[in-house]
């Protein structure tokens, strides 16, 4: 990995470590599904110029439509709606440390989908990882009807953007990673759009909760995205989901600095163990790797 990439992947973590932040701060006055409806419809705008304005971008979205159309279901509109449910639960720290499960589940589907089996070390590590989960949902912070089906929820987000990183490497390699996210955020739009429409809120949002959807929009999802299906196509599914492990760290970061949210013990226990496990199926502990 060269400095720039390194640069970029930690620059995608704090990204996405504050998505979990703005979705705090928007979530209760927009509600789930107006939010989500609003963050890719922004998303795919800022990116829908950039494809109509290149010819070979064009006929890369027009061959793949139906592709990015369920791209758009399984990697965004589904997934999105289901972390910003669970942000009216838990913290975002909280959050994000269940979005630290998705190696998991890319590594695991990887070894399903590709026959990538993942040796002595890659079981351990799904053990050890799902372990990690199990500590983590045992301290859940609060006892507030519907916590257990919202982080529930969540967990299936993170499986479903193991299966959207392992069906980009399979069905969508050589389409240009702009094309992959813009026209996947276009198309989730048209999924969400309706619905967004008819559950926006009677009361006009705030002005600090307008500028938590634009961020979100912008710099949290149409930017980090193209970067992280660059590297999908060109280092695998695996490797590329290995960025969520900093996410936890910048996710409790932000909250902490920002919320005042509460980092507890048992958050950073299970937080460690998560990404051991992570780290073991990733192969991260390899003497090539180290």
């Amino acid at each position: 990995m060269t400095p720039i990439e390194f640069l970029q992947v930690i620059l995608m973590a704090a990204a996405w470590g504050g998505s979990f932040l703005f979705l705090r701060m928007a979530v209760g006055e927009f509600g789930a599904i107006a939010l989500i409806g609003m963050r890719v419809t922004i998303a795919g705008l800022v990116l829908l110029p950039g494809i109509v304005g290149n010819r070979v971008w064009r006929q890369q979205f027009r061959d793949n439509a139906f592709r990015l159309m369920v791209l758009g279901v399984i990697n965004a509109a589904l997934p999105f709606t289901l972390f910003a449910y669970v942000t009216l639960f838990v913290t975002a720290g909280f959050a994000s440390i269940i979005n630290a499960t998705a190696p998991l589940f890319t590594a695991f589907l990887a070894w399903l989908w590709f026959r990538e089996r993942p040796g002595l070390l890659g079981v351990i590590g799904l053990v050890t990882g799902f372990s990690g989960v199990v500590l983590l949902v045992g301290g859940v912070p609060t006892a507030q009807s519907g916590t257990v089906l919202a982080i529930a929820g969540a967990f299936l987000a993170s499986f479903l953007y193991g299966v959207s990183a392992n069906y980009v490497k399979t069905r969508l390699a050589g389409v240009h990673a702009w094309v992959i996210t813009g026209g996947s955020l276009v198309f989730a739009t048209l999924w969400l759009l309706p619905l967004a429409v008819w559950q926006m809120p009677d009361r006009v949002p705030s002005t600090q909760a307008w500028v938590a959807v634009l961020l979100l929009a912008v710099l949290c999802t149409s930017i980090p995205n193209i970067y992280y299906f660059r590297l999908v196509v060109r280092a695998g599914p695996t490797r590329a989901m290995a960025v969520a492990f900093l996410i936890p760290v910048f996710g409790m970061l932000w909250g902490a600095l920002m919320l005042g949210e509460v980092v507890t013990l048992t958050m950073l226990a299970a937080c460690s163990v998560i990404l051991l496990g992570t780290a073991l199926v990733g192969g991260l502990t390899s003497r090539r790797l180290r």
